[in-house]
């Protein structure tokens, strides 16, 4: 199947170092997940269904390393934010929920809160998880808050206690909590919030069997019940009362990372349907000679184009500021939204093939009811997009308009 973001995309404005992590990622991608891509993406959530090999394997292929700095043991490349989501970009082509747990979860939302954490956490953990000995988990949802992440809408409460906390409430969809070793956790203390570290394997901290969702079945989502978990003063990451701010330095990359993972199901689909098109006859006639479906696909070409470069802007953006708010939003929404409809249309126009999962005669397997699955979370979760649309207003009408 052609890939037709190399001969429709241009990489003019990409530097030389991330093509290199391009390479070195799609290489990795066709050798290790695609052999497995249909059964990750279609086996159901239990248990035993966290994918450790396709974990140790990154860790192994040192893909974790791209995100971060020499000191602690990375890449220390001059656009690491760029190379993380063109990483994320080939993960997701054939695994858009394997990229999004082991890589927009682990690698981005954990691993960069602990990059920005204070030397005594950072020096410490950061370096296991490069290397791939931890499962890490980024738990700011909870049954009743999940967008809303003001003190007044948590409920896990982090009373002070001598040499610590005592933690109480339920987190909801923590992503690699079935599997999880530590756990950054969203607490109410006082009037404040503050992020704390947390050992899953101690006394007081329980894990609910894995969510059974729709799509995304490779990232495992469970509930985490705290009961009088202790954490000890020194696992506070950055300072008590700023855990809000480290929770969004980290989703603000993560939406981008949203945006590419959407880039990648949307690229996919595409091909996929361009490919049968140019093969199928209707009426003796290929369905690409059809003008409906070229225009409709002419289209979508272009909102590809601009997804992956709004995505691509608001990582370099990143790299040169350390901001990029307002461009992190526009990521997630265009390329979350180009994957939902592209998606759609590609199994409108591939008719059977692209509603069937696996087709029993012959044994074979087709990709689009689980691109199409998959693709709706994106328009969900880190921030649902109507809230991407509020930060974008607020850009341009100013915060005593919008709130």
């Amino acid at each position: 199947m052609k890939r037709h973001a190399d001969t429709l995309f241009n990489d003019i404005f990409i530097p030389e170092e991330t093509l290199l992590i391009r390479k070195e990622a799609r290489e990795f991608a066709d050798d290790v997940i695609r052999p497995v891509a249909h059964q990750l993406n279609t086996t159901p959530e239990s248990k035993d269904s966290f994918a450790r090999e396709q974990f140790d394997a990154m860790a192994a292929a040192g893909l974790y390393e791209i995100p971060y700095p020499a000191d602690v043991g990375g890449r220390g490349l001059e656009f690491p934010t760029l190379a993380t989501m063109t990483v994320l970009e080939e993960l997701g082509y054939y695994s858009p929920s394997l990229a999004s747990a082991f890589y927009d979860g682990q690698a981005i939302l954990v691993g960069k809160t602990l990059d920005n954490a204070q030397a005594s956490i950072r020096d410490s953990f950061l370096p296991k998880l490069i290397r791939g000995e931890f499962v890490g988990c980024f738990a700011t949802s909870e049954p009743a808050a999940s967008t809303d992440l003001s003190v007044n809408s948590i409920e896990t409460l982090a009373e002070k206690v001598d040499g610590g906390y005592r933690i109480n409430g339920v987190k909801r969809w923590i992503t690699n909590s079935p599997a999880g070793d530590l756990i950054l956790t969203l607490c109410k203390t006082e009037d404040s919030l503050t992020m704390l570290l947390v050992d899953m394997n101690q006394d007081g901290v329980s894990v609910s069997d894995p969510d059974l969702k729709m799509g995304n079945h490779v990232q495992l989502t469970a509930d985490v019940s705290f009961n009088n978990a202790f954490v000890s003063d020194d696992r506070v990451v950055g300072n008590v009362g700023s855990g809000l701010r480290t929770a969004i330095q980290a989703l603000v990359q993560g939406r981008m990372g949203i945006g590419a993972i959407g880039c990648a199901m949307a690229q996919a689909a595409f091909d996929f349907a361009t490919d049968y098109m140019g093969q199928r006859k209707v009426f003796g006639r290929e369905l690409a000679k059809f003008q409906h479906w070229q225009y409709k696909f002419a289209d979508y070409a272009l909102q590809i184009e601009s997804a992956r470069n709004l995505t691509q802007k608001a990582a370099l953006l990143y790299d040169r500021l350390g901001i990029a708010d307002t461009e992190a939003a526009m990521a997630k929404l265009a390329g979350s939204r180009v994957a939902c409809d592209i998606a759609r249309d590609a199994i409108q126009v591939c008719g059977a093939y692209g509603f069937v999962k696996t087709l029993s005669g012959p044994q074979k397997h087709f990709p689009l009811e689980a691109i199409y699955r998959d693709s709706k979370i994106g328009e969900i979760y880190e921030g649902a997009n109507e809230i991407q649309s509020w930060v974008i207003a607020r850009r341009i009408f100013g915060r005593e308009m919008t709130g």
